[in-house]
């Protein structure tokens, strides 16, 4: 290639990176934290609260279970040498019962707390996605985005987003 070819080539590609640059320039970017909005919302606040009140009376039993059985297992580790063998060991076998008992219904707690707390995290960001396309459309954002190693304060929108989620009913 000539040297006047090649001028022209670079020249031509100066020419669509800067024009990229200059549509980039008119891009709007907006940023959400979404575990701001998962820690500070009211709609969050709200769904612990209800989770809290929804799982208490399970979490109470839990407690009762656990305190029933360290209670056998200290009466097991005081008088244990003076019962008599099947005592003991029936005593044994219920300690051992209960705390697979115990095991199993904490399991299933969790289980049961973790998929309610992912239903309530579902609707909670279904909400709060409708409030981040209105406010998208309304300020004219072409990007808006959730993830980022790396971010300016100053395309942060979460204030705006946790302002209108407190706004809804």
């Amino acid at each position: 290639m000539n040297k006047s070819a090649y001028s022209i080539v670079v020249f031509l590609l100066v020419g669509i990176f800067l024009g990229a640059v200059a549509s980039a320039a008119d891009l709007k970017v907006g940023f959400i934290d979404a575990e701001r909005i998962n820690r500070e919302s009211l709609p969050a606040e709200r769904a612990t609260k209800k989770l809290e009140k929804e799982f208490a009376p399970r979490e109470q039993d839990l407690r009762k279970l656990e305190q029933q059985i360290k209670a056998l297992q200290g009466q097991l580790e005081k008088d244990g040498l003076t019962m008599s063998e099947s005592d003991r060991r029936n005593k044994e076998q219920e300690l051992g019962r209960q705390s697979r008992e115990f095991q199993r219904l904490q399991r299933e707690f969790r289980e049961d707390l973790n998929l309610r707390r992912n239903e309530e995290l579902s609707a909670l960001f279904e909400r709060a996605n409708k409030v981040i396309k209105q406010i998208a459309e309304a300020e004219k954002y072409d990007l808006i985005i959730q993830e980022a190693v790396y971010r300016s304060s100053r395309i942060d929108i979460t204030d705006k987003v946790l302002k209108a989620l407190l706004s809804e009913k």
